[in-house]
């Protein structure tokens, strides 16, 4: 089998379009890169990823107020949804919290 081929037959489409479907590592950098250029906030982590009905949704964890020790710097942890086609639709903050805590939400 050559290559066209072979990626014609592993290449996923969209049900709406007939158009290639984003994988997941796609969808993650279309997400990164469009909530750091609107927000100047880079993600540190992606604590929940999966598809929805009408697209993707997202939680991502980020530094908002960093301190010295690490432990005590300020973590937001950020729901952001995106379209089918990887556009982000929305975000908002859900939860602060120092880095070195844990426990309920």
């Amino acid at each position: 089998m050559s290559d066209p081929e072979k990626t014609r037959k592993t290449e996923r489409t969209s049900p709406e379009a007939g158009k290639p479907a984003l994988t997941a590592p796609q969808v993650l950098r279309t997400a990164h890169e469009q909530f750091a250029e609107l927000t100047g906030l880079c993600p540190e982590g992606i604590s929940r990823f999966e598809q929805a009905e009408h697209g993707w949704e997202l939680e991502v964890e980020v530094v908002e107020v960093a301190r010295v020790p690490e432990t005590m710097s300020v973590i937001a942890l950020y729901q952001v949804t995106l379209d089918p086609d990887g556009l982000l639709t929305g975000y908002r903050r859900v939860r602060r919290y120092e880095r070195g805590r844990t426990g309920p939400r």
